[in-house]
């Protein structure tokens, strides 16, 4: 006798994708756009929120957000997210990968934040849009590597 379809057999776990934190995250386009977009702007606006208020003394930590135009960065900012955001889910869709949505958190609210206190000049915002995209290739990179058949192998049997 044949199981139904609609059941998996329980060795299968490689498919499951009901909430396992360590597990591709197959599915519609739509969840992927929504997480990407969902991801970026909560990274975005906390660090739009962060910047308007300070805890601790004035001459601690990162400075307010200064007097002037916040647009340009928070376009910049927001675009950059959803690139990072874009790639990170990709890896997750197709290898095991631990928190995606930490590394675009951080890398997204960490580069608004700090173009919102001190206002960096075009080529030195450019050098930080190009270190978020390099950090979240090389955590990509290494996710995918980590992901490889081969590897997972290697490191079972202890080579």
């Amino acid at each position: 006798m044949t199981e139904s379809p609609a059941l998996s057999s329980p060795d299968d776990s490689s498919t499951s994708s009901d909430g396992d934190e360590e597990s591709p995250r197959p599915g519609p386009l739509w969840r992927h756009a929504l997480w990407v977009a969902g991801v970026t702007v909560i990274g975005v606006g906390w660090a739009w929120a962060g910047a308007s208020f300070r805890v601790g003394p004035d001459d601690y930590g990162l400075p307010l957000a200064t007097e002037g135009e916040v647009r340009p960065y928070l376009v910049v900012w927001t675009v950059t997210g959803l690139v990072v955001a874009t790639g990170v889910r990709a890896v997750a869709a197709r290898v095991p990968f631990i928190g995606p949505e930490v590394v675009v958190l951080v890398l997204t609210f960490m580069g608004t934040r700090h173009s919102l206190g001190w206002r960096p000049e075009p080529p030195a915002l450019g050098a930080m849009v190009a270190a978020a995209l390099t950090a979240a290739a090389i955590w990509g990179a290494l996710a995918l590597r980590r992901g490889l058949p081969d590897y997972r192998e290697r490191v079972a049997s202890g080579g």
